[in-house]
């Protein structure tokens, strides 16, 4: 949290897979992870490295690297599976969220979207659990959350009270919803 507390920011990027029924790919985090573990969220998160191929800007192509990277190395999902071209870029979101008093997270969060059907393998390592689910089953987990206290990460609570349904109802239409210019300050 000291870097945070300071105002230092990183950059991470937030995945959302579909299968063709239109099913979204949920993960627990594993345990063992630092930040937020155990904690429901989208298909895969994660923060690009600072190397070549993952800082570059342009169409956001270095975080989309890698998304592809992390997505295989999470959830065991071949590259070929979830090609770059088909990562859509929907927008960036900037929040804080500490998680354990020592970690927490300041991020700008580069968000995408892929409808594929996919192989999974998931790493226990990184991931508890992984379902697809339709959206009247992440509102009863949402609601749920609150009620029992089920553990949603706050980058993806934010994600989606503020964008994901419209997203979701529109996953033919995906480049029409693109806000490139925008950073939201949720």
């Amino acid at each position: 949290m000291e870097n945070i507390n300071k105002g230092l920011l990183h950059r991470a990027f937030s995945v959302f897979l579909f299968n063709s029924e239109g099913k979204l790919l949920l993960q627990q985090r594993a345990d063992e992870k630092i930040t937020f573990p155990a904690y429901f969220t989208n298909t895969c998160c994660s923060h690009p490295l600072c190397v070549q191929d993952e800082v570059e800007e342009e169409d956001q192509m270095g975080a989309r690297r890698a998304a592809q990277r992390k997505l295989e190395h999470e959830l065991g999902i071949a590259p070929e599976q979830v090609p770059l071209e088909k990562l859509h870029f929907l927008t960036r979101i900037h929040y804080l969220a500490p998680s354990d008093g020592l970690w927490g997270e300041h991020e700008i969060d580069y968000v995408f979207i892929i409808q594929a059907d996919v192989d999974l393998k998931p790493n226990p390592n990184e991931v508890k659990s992984v379902k697809y689910i339709t959206q009247d089953e992440l509102r009863k987990i949402f609601a749920d959350a609150s009620e029992h206290k089920l553990k949603i990460t706050p980058w993806f609570k934010l994600i989606v009270e503020t964008f994901l349904y419209k997203w979701w109802d529109n996953l033919d239409k995906l480049p029409q919803l693109k806000d490139a210019a925008t950073i939201h300050r949720l």
